[in-house]
């Protein structure tokens, strides 16, 4: 499996991106291969302030309905719109045209966040 190593992880299984003041945020392939076929991405709207760990969206599979949790605490700019009408992005590619939402961080402390060595090591690889 690919964890690239410039991104953050959680151990929700969410990764993160950060460039500047903001970030951009969607699921691992693990979790992406754990979902299997997804088929839906429900995610709030823009200008939606978000706290670290609360729920901030979900992901529905064929078998499972599965929450997303916020990696920092941020304000939503951009929700990925290519998601509406091709979920399944996520599972081709869940670190590029599957990202979820890109937010403004609201004085973010990312250093409670997984390297991709942390995380690899959380789910066993």
């Amino acid at each position: 499996m690919n964890f690239p190593a410039e991104l953050k992880y959680t151990k929700d299984h969410e990764w993160i991106k950060v460039e500047g003041n903001v970030a951009t945020i969607g699921i691992t392939e693990f979790a992406q291969r754990e979902l299997g076929d997804i088929v839906y991405v429900d995610i709030p709207s823009v200008g939606k302030t978000i706290t670290q760990d609360d729920v901030f969206g979900t992901v529905e599979a064929v078998k499972t309905v599965s929450d997303l949790f916020m990696p920092v605490t941020g304000t939503v700019t951009e929700i990925n719109p290519a998601l509406d009408g091709k979920p399944e992005l996520v599972n081709s590619d869940p670190y590029g045209d599957g990202w979820m939402v890109k937010i403004t961080l609201d004085g973010a402390d990312t250093e409670g966040l997984l390297s991709a060595d942390d995380y690899k090591g959380i789910i066993g690889e």
